[in-house]
């Protein structure tokens, strides 16, 4: 297999990247439940609704029981009236799912495959990242590729290199241990600190 590679931006090498690491097939099915259990672990599950027991009031049955012509009821807060419970309504939960590490660790490794393969994923090399401005982030990008969403990746500690990205529309930027498959699968473009990357290839980043 031919070695893979990757344009560092701000520079004239290429990153070279690990076959075993950027070099994954497509697996859809595998990445599309990791990103399902990943994006409904991200719910807060806050959402509550009351049924006929928790609403305020009717407490008197609002006509007696026969000869008004009228169908039977026995309090204002059932379901059926206005400003009643709510059948089979949400309420609070945990949307969280179990997932596989390995199955997460290699959803997360073919999406990368997906981007080095497709020409958008960059290096970046934060030593020798001096500029503290937006707008020269905005213009190394602009020699690259303008499609976002832009998700850029560094290790701990590369504080300097986040800061000029974070203020990019339509950019995330977050450490390695915060990277998810979602993440990926939602962007467009992907950037990846050299530092982050010699963790990726160490196989320690999640």
């Amino acid at each position: 297999m031919a070695a893979l590679t990757a344009p560092t931006l701000g520079g004239t090498a290429k990153a070279k990247l690990s076959n075993d690491i950027f070099g994954l097939e497509r697996n859809d099915a595998l990445v599309h439940e990791v990103v399902k259990a990943e994006l409904a672990a991200r719910r807060q599950g806050t959402h509550d609704t009351k049924t006929r027991g928790r609403v305020r009031g009717g407490g008197a049955k609002p006509w007696r029981q026969k000869g008004t012509g009228r169908a039977r009821q026995g309090t204002t807060r059932a379901p059926q009236w206005a400003g009643g419970g709510v059948v089979f309504g949400p309420h609070p939960r945990n949307y969280t799912g179990k997932v596989n590490r390995k199955a997460r660790v290699k959803a997360i490794r073919i999406a990368l495959s997906a981007h080095a393969g497709g020409g958008s994923l960059a290096a970046i090399d934060a030593g020798k990242w001096t500029e503290t401005k937006t707008k020269a982030a905005a213009e190394l990008l602009a020699g690259w590729r303008s499609e976002r969403p832009l998700v850029l990746v560094v290790a701990p500690g590369e504080e300097a290199l986040a800061r000029p990205f974070r203020n990019i529309a339509g950019s995330l930027v977050m450490e390695l241990s915060e990277l998810e498959a979602a993440d990926l699968v939602w962007a467009r473009s992907v950037i990846v600190s050299t530092a982050a990357l010699s963790v990726l290839e160490g196989g320690d980043s999640q």
